[in-house]
Parts: C-alpha cells; sequence; structure tokens
C-alpha cells in the first residue's frame, strides 16, 4: 500500500505554491465568445489559438495576453505564431522544420495576401474547407486575435445596460480608462521579480475598484464573483487531467495484479479507479455549474462522458461478476480518453461556449445526448475487453479458455447496455427533432449512421443468441462493429461535415482516428489467420 501512500502525498502537494504578484489578474471579467469569463480562460484560449499551448516560456496566459496589450511592438519580432501544415509553409516560403513565426515575418511576406485571397475565395463559393483551407483559416484567426488584443478591441471588460455586447478598452469612459490604467500599473509592478505580496494586494485592491465600477454599469450583466473564481479553480486545478492519471495508476495495478498474483493490486485498482471516477464527476460538476447545462455540446465534452461512461460500466459489471479484467479494460478507456482531451486541443477544444439555438433545451439536450453519448460508452467497453481477448487468442487460447469465456459474456453484457440506452436515445431524438424541426425522421447523416450503428450490435447479439457467433466471433464483431461507433460520433461531424447537426461538426485528427481504426481491423485479420493456422496445425 505505499503506492497509495505516494498517491495520496501527491495530492496533498497538489495546490502548494505561492501566489503569483500577479495572478489577481485572473478573475478580471471579460466578455468573449458569446459568454462572460475570467481573463485568465480568456488568455488561455487567446494564447491556445495564436502560439498553441496554453502557456508560453514557462510564463501564464494571462501574464503573456496582458503584456500583448502593454507592449506590442516587443511581441512583434517574437515567434509565437505556430504554423503546422506542410502546405501553408510552402505557399508561405517558410523552411518545413519551422514552427513557429513572428508576426512581423508573417506581415512582410508578400505571399500572406495571396494565401488569404485563396480562403476568401472559398468562402465566397461556400466551398467546404479541406485540411489547408482550415489551416489558412486558422493562421487569419491567429493574426486576427494578436492584432485585435493588442488594439485593446478585443477585451471588453463593462457590461452596456441596452446591449448584449460589452465596451471594449477603446470605448471606455474616462473614470473607466483611469481605473483599467491603475490595474495596468499595479501588473507591471507585480512583473518585477522583486514584486512582494503587498504589489498582489495592490493589484487585488485595483481590480475589485474596476469591477465595481464595471458593475455599476449594468449590475444584471454583471457576472457572479463565485463563478468566477470557480473557473478559475477549474482552470488551475484541471480535474480530468488528474482523473486521468488516477485511471492509468488503476491500469498499471491492475496489470501488476496478473503478473504477481497479489489481491491488494486488485483493492489498490479499485481505490484508483473510485478516485479517478470522483474527479471525474468533480469536473463534471464544475463544468454544469458554470456553464448551466448537461456538458455534452461538443466533441470534447461527449469524449469526458463517455469515458466517464464507460468507467462507471465497468466497476458496475466488475462489481457483478469480479473476473478483474472488465475494470482493468474500463480505466483503460477512461484514460485513453482523457489523455487524448489533453493533448489534441485543437481538435477537441474544451472551451465552454454558449449552446447553438437548435440545443437551447436543457431537458432535450439532457434526455437524448446523454443518453445517445452514453451508449457509445457501452459499446467502447466491450470494444476494449474485444482487444483485450485478441491478444489472449494471439498468446494461447486454450491456456486462457476461462478468461476469454469471461471476457465474451462481459463484451456481450456491454453491448446489451449500449443498445438499451441507444435505441431510446435515437427515440427521443426523433422526438426533438419533431420538436425543433418539425419532422421526427430525415435521414440526416448523424440519425442514419446513428441508426445504422443501433443495427449493426442488434444484429451482432441476434447472432450470437442464434448461435451463429461463437467466442472469437465475439471477440472480433466487437472490435469491428464499432467503427459505426465511431463514423456516428466523430465521422459525421468531422469527415462528412454535412446534415442539421452542424453545431458538432469540427475538423482534425481524421488521419488518426483512420490509422486507429484500420490498425485494428488489421489486427482482427492478423489473429484470425494466425488462429486458422494453428487450429489446421493442431488437426
Amino acid at each position: 500500500m505505499k503506492f497509495l501512500l505516494l498517491i495520496s502525498a501527491l495530492f496533498v502537494s497538489l495546490q502548494a505554491g505561492a501566489a503569483a504578484p500577479t495572478e489577481p489578474l485572473k478573475s478580471l471579467p471579460v466578455q468573449d465568445s458569446g459568454r462572460v469569463k475570467p481573463f485568465d480562460t480568456f488568455a488561455r484560449e487567446s494564447l491556445e489559438v495564436v502560439y498553441g499551448k496554453t502557456s508560453f516560456e514557462k510564463k501564464p496566459a494571462y501574464e503573456i495576453v496582458m503584456t500583448w496589450l502593454l507592449q506590442p511592438q516587443v511581441w512583434q519580432d517574437k515567434p509565437i505564431f505556430e504554423i503546422k501544415h506542410h502546405l501553408i509553409k510552402r505557399a508561405l516560403s517558410i523552411p518545413n522544420d519551422t514552427k513557429y513565426v513572428s508576426a512581423a515575418d508573417l506581415l512582410k511576406n508578400e505571399k500572406l495576401s495571396m494565401v488569404l485571397q485563396e480562403l476568401a475565395s472559398k468562402r465566397e463559393a461556400k466551398e467546404k474547407l479541406d485540411p489547408y483551407g482550415q489551416a489558412i483559416q486558422r493562421l487569419e484567426n491567429q493574426l486576427f486575435t494578436f492584432r485585435e488584443i493588442a488594439t485593446g478591441r478585443m477585451i471588453r471588460v463593462v457590461p452596456v445596460a441596452d446591449s448584449e455586447t460589452w465596451k471594449n478598452l477603446t470605448e471606455l469612459s474616462p473614470e473607466e480608462q483611469e481605473a483599467f490604467v491603475n490595474i495596468t500599473k499595479s501588473f507591471v509592478r507585480g512583473l518585477d521579480p522583486s514584486a512582494d505580496a503587498g504589489v498582489r494586494d495592490e493589484l487585488a485592491k485595483s481590480i475589485e475598484s474596476f469591477k465595481t465600477l464595471a458593475r455599476a454599469s449594468a449590475p444584471d450583466r454583471y457576472i457572479s464573483d463565485a463563478k468566477i473564481s470557480t473557473e478559475v479553480h477549474y482552470n488551475g486545478f484541471h480535474p480530468f487531467k488528474w482523473a486521468w492519471v488516477l485511471y492509468l495508476l488503476a491500469v498499471v495495478s491492475l496489470t501488476l495484479f496478473w503478473i504477481l498474483k497479489k489481491h491488494s493490486l486488485v483493492t489498490a485498482g479499485w481505490v484508483l479507479t473510485s478516485l479517478g471516477i470522483l474527479f471525474h464527476l468533480y469536473g463534471f460538476g464544475l463544468r454544469v455549474y458554470l456553464s448551466d447545462r448537461a456538458p455534452v455540446s461538443n466533441m470534447y465534452e461527449t469524449v469526458i462522458w463517455v469515458s466517464f461512461g464507460t468507467v462507471l460500466f465497468a466497476m458496475i459489471i466488475e462489481a457483478i461478476y469480479k473476473w478483474r479484467l472488465v475494470l482493468t479494460a474500463g480505466a483503460a478507456v477512461g484514460a485513453f480518453c482523457l489523455i487524448l482531451t489533453d493533448f489534441a486541443p485543437t481538435v477537441l477544444d474544451d472551451s465552454i461556449q454558449p449552446l447553438e439555438p437548435v440545443l437551447r433545451s436543457n431537458f432535450w439536450l439532457t434526455v437524448h445526448v446523454l443518453t445517445i453519448t452514453i451508449s457509445y460508452a457501452a459499446f467502447f467497453l466491450a470494444f476494449a475487453l474485444g482487444d483485450i481477448g485478441l491478444y489472449f487468442y494471439l498468446r494461447d487460447e486454450k491456456k486462457y479458455e476461462e478468461r476469454i469465456r469471461a471476457l465474451v459474456m462481459a463484451l456481450y453484457r456491454a453491448m446489451q447496455i449500449g443498445v438499451a440506452f441507444l435505441a431510446p436515445g435515437i427515440i427521443l431524438g426523433g422526438v426533438w427533432a419533431d420538436y425543433s424541426w418539425g419532422r421526427f425522421w430525415g435521414w440526416d447523416p448523424k440519425e442514419t449512421w446513428a441508426l445504422i450503428a443501433l443495427l449493426g450490435y442488434l444484429a451482432v447479439l441476434h447472432a450470437r443468441l442464434a448461435g451463429l457467433l461463437k467466442n472469437f466471433g465475439m471477440i472480433c464483431t466487437a472490435i469491428l462493429t464499432f467503427s459505426l461507433v465511431i463514423m456516428a460520433w466523430y465521422g459525421v461531424n468531422f469527415v462528412l461535415g454535412a446534415g442539421l447537426h452542424s453545431y458538432g461538426f469540427g475538423a482534425g485528427g481524421v488521419e488518426y482516428v483512420s490509422g486507429f481504426v484500420a490498425l485494428h481491423i488489421l489486427a482482427v485479420i492478423f489473429v484470425a489467420v494466425v488462429r486458422q493456422g494453428r487450429l489446421k496445425q493442431a488437426k
């Protein structure tokens, strides 16, 4: 149990460390992208757009972005614009090994206007943007974000009584301008390495004075301090990161059990998984409080939700049957999904965005989207169990016969759970579609692929019931049928990009997802060929 004591010590030290003198700036409310958020969130999102990360040279985003405003000329020559797409580099004659370029180099590049004109032409022709077009769009957005922050037009800090849009820094009254200048003076003093707690208190007072002035302008439109402080805490604490760390440790612990045969490792696996799911729930609770809705309105949130459901279903099945492999598979999926959300920010945008008009029904968002996506969790668990089953078949199906039998029973139960959620989820979606669009069913790509996934899993369950699929067949179909879920979940939004479910559309990651699917198809074929060869040899 030393292992668990080490984890406990890690969490005790989690929030340790003295606060920076400039830290009060995090809590300044800013209106951006249709909602009010702390300056900390605004800065993180802005820096990620431009630089691709939420910190620069170990400096926090809120300090970096504030200095864009105060000293934009200093940043003109710093390579902060992330350029990844090789065709963009070729079009702008940038060396292929260059990842970051400066604003000065971009703006004096004679080919920049031609590249941006390509994007304008595509928009005028209403063409669907290919990866190159999306890369140009990102470059345009990077330049726009940096310029608008540097001029103060993007930093909206004072609400207006008769308008939805807040005043930006160029529109402030003389009194408001003076109050904001006091903030900048205290902030600059806080950047001095010798700054102490007194400077921090001075900045905090300046921000409170400005907030009092701004709130008086339109009290009903100003956000509560509780929500601002909660979002700052959410940004800094990042509960989902701690969840995947715990899930990963659980996988290690449970894997070691099969090697060392120490039952204390199973207990450790349960404790770590339980702690992980608590952090997972805590993160959900924070997002629900901050967004005032169910957290399943974009791909990032559905990945978080599906990983939670997979771990939950694994814990339930494991508690009933005590096969141990199920908990391992569930924790592995939980860790995998949450790691993806951390390391693929350009594909899985973690920002909290206002709901699209068609989604502005908390009731339907909860009962339909939560139901549909929780079915994906059960299918993901069956898929992970199928992967483990392939490994056992590759090693020695006779030796691991008992484990294979248990795996097949577990993945069969997981498929049943998935179908039990997917079928009513589709029906509920039809009711919502009738309410929103005036028709129950319209063969929209999202609707169609959800139905295809349901029919695919129903076919597998019926084939098993009729005796057409034996253990190896169930292992293979658990893996192959999940491709239908990937298409319904990811493919429609990120590959097809068509239909009425446009609020879920996104871009990026196609090559990785395609590789993931192809790799598993090849694995199934490889194991099937090896197994067939062994069976022939045995005869």
